[in-house]
């Protein structure tokens, strides 16, 4: 058993040691609450199966009930709020399995199942065959928000597709006759409940959407999940799907959910609802349509209003042809005395630019007397520059003659003097380069010969 919290200064504990107990007093009060702490934290939510007896709807609103099987039975409470939400009603003998808190009532010391919801004995594998079915239908991008259409804002012509002995059909053509009494309406009967009653509804749909309608409502009153499962048959879904006709789905209750709600186009909550949302009301309409009329009514008086004090406007400016004839001459005779003013202004502006263009094209006229004298004062000078040049010229030249023939070896030669060239071509300058019996070549001023050396004699170094 788990550990339950503290209570008073009191744990479960206690309960499982009499000694503990026996040295303690405790109240009546205290130990129903350590009681009912320590059987709602030791026992989880659970799902318990059992048959209905001693049923009791009291006027609160809570259900009061026994849920036994063969060997034992259980006080049972469902309260209001839970109540509310079953959507179908209670009976002994029902077969149930019920999602409950075990608890324990104080006042009275009773043991307690506090329930929180009810479902038919064997629902639990219906319920998951929905999910599996909705779980598979969701991942193909059945359900896609992207697929549904929008129902026509002013539909005429309504096909619905329920049973003829339904109450849902009352209730719908009821609500259509008071809300769009003009609205038309075909009814496609097929059951929804029952074997084959899947298909059927499928059929009908196809049936339905051959047909010239602007909607489709699919509609039937609340009950059990069996009851309505064959809205939960696969065919049915991929029916409202395949319609090329907007569906809505007017199925069960507020709570009821099945696959063909997730399937169709827009759910309502109730067929009921389903009617509403697929007509829209004659006197909302009409009062619209009435406030229009007012709003136009009143954008026209407004704008003829507008119109007419523009039209008054322009009267006022509205003048008489000769009227306006002498309001022309006038302008005219205005602006040809401003085009006087302003030719006499221009023609006074251009005289004075012509003088000075005048006195700056004199000072820039060419004098051939003053040109001549400064044209022979320039050729006097580069005369007598071109007289200096040539003699600082000739000088330098003469200079450079007398250095040149210096240096000539043809002078040297003309003195008496001779150039010696030795076998390797070049001029012999000392004579220890030479041994007796190299051939020379001696150059004279005039003519040279070839000889032969027989002696050399050299001449001693200097310290």
């Amino acid at each position: 058993m788990a550990t339950c919290e503290w209570l008073s200064g009191y744990n479960c504990d206690m309960l499982k040691s009499p000694s503990a107990v026996n040295n303690t007093i405790l109240s009546v009060s205290s130990l129903n609450r350590l009681v009912r702490e320590c059987l709602e934290n030791a026992i989880p939510l659970s799902w318990v199966s059992g048959e209905i007896s001693n049923l009791t709807y009291a006027a609160s609103g809570h259900v009061y009930f026994s849920l036994k099987d063969a060997a034992a039975q259980v006080r049972c409470v469902m309260w209001r709020s839970r109540a509310q939400l079953l959507g179908w009603r209670l009976e002994n003998g029902h077969k149930i399995e019920a999602r409950v808190l075990v608890s324990f009532y104080e006042p009275r010391g009773e043991f307690q199942l506090n329930v929180e919801a009810i479902r038919r004995a064997g629902q639990g594998d219906l319920f998951e065959r929905f999910l599996r079915l909705k779980a598979q239908l969701e991942a193909e991008g059945l359900f896609a928000p992207e697929s549904k259409r929008a129902l026509p804002a002013f539909p005429c012509h309504v096909a619905i597709v329920t049973s003829p002995q339904a109450a849902a059909l009352r209730d719908v053509l009821s609500t259509l006759h008071r809300r769009a009494p003009h609205l038309r309406i075909t009814l496609y009967p097929t059951p929804v409940q029952g074997d084959g009653a899947g298909e059927k509804i499928a059929a009908a749909l196809a049936q339905a959407d051959a047909g010239d309608y602007d909607a489709i409502i699919l509609c039937r009153g609340g009950g059990s999940i069996e009851d309505l499962w064959a809205f939960n048959e696969e065919c049915v879904a991929r029916a409202l799907r395949a319609t090329r006709i907007p569906v809505i789905s007017g199925v069960g209750h507020e709570t009821d959910f099945t696959i063909a709600d997730f399937a169709a186009d827009l759910r309502a909550p109730t067929p009921t609802a389903a009617a509403e949302l697929v007509s829209p009301e004659r006197s909302a309409l009409l009062a619209r349509l009435a406030s229009l009329h007012d709003r136009m009514s009143r954008h026209l008086e407004r704008a003829m209003g507008d119109r007419q004090q523009r039209l008054d406007w322009l009267a006022g400016r509205l003048l008489h042809p000769a009227e306006r004839l002498r309001q022309r001459v006038g302008d005219l005779q205005a602006v040809a005395l401003r085009l006087q003013i302003a030719q006499g202004h221009r023609q006074a502006t251009r005289r004075q630019q012509i003088t000075l263009l005048a006195q700056r094209l004199a000072a820039a006229r060419p004098q051939p007397g003053r040109l001549a004298d400064a044209l022979a004062h320039i050729n006097f000078r580069l005369s007598s520059q071109a007289r200096w040049q040539i003699s600082q010229r000739a000088g330098k030249l003469n200079a450079l003659t007398g250095s040149l023939k210096a240096l000539d070896p043809g002078a040297v030669l003309a003195r008496g003097y001779a150039l010696a060239i030795g076998p390797d071509g070049r001029a012999v300058r000392d004579a220890a380069h030479l041994t007796p019996g190299n051939p020379l070549k001696i150059s004279f001023s005039r003519g040279s010969a070839k000889v032969t050396v027989d002696q050399v004699v050299t001449s001693p170094e200097a310290d």
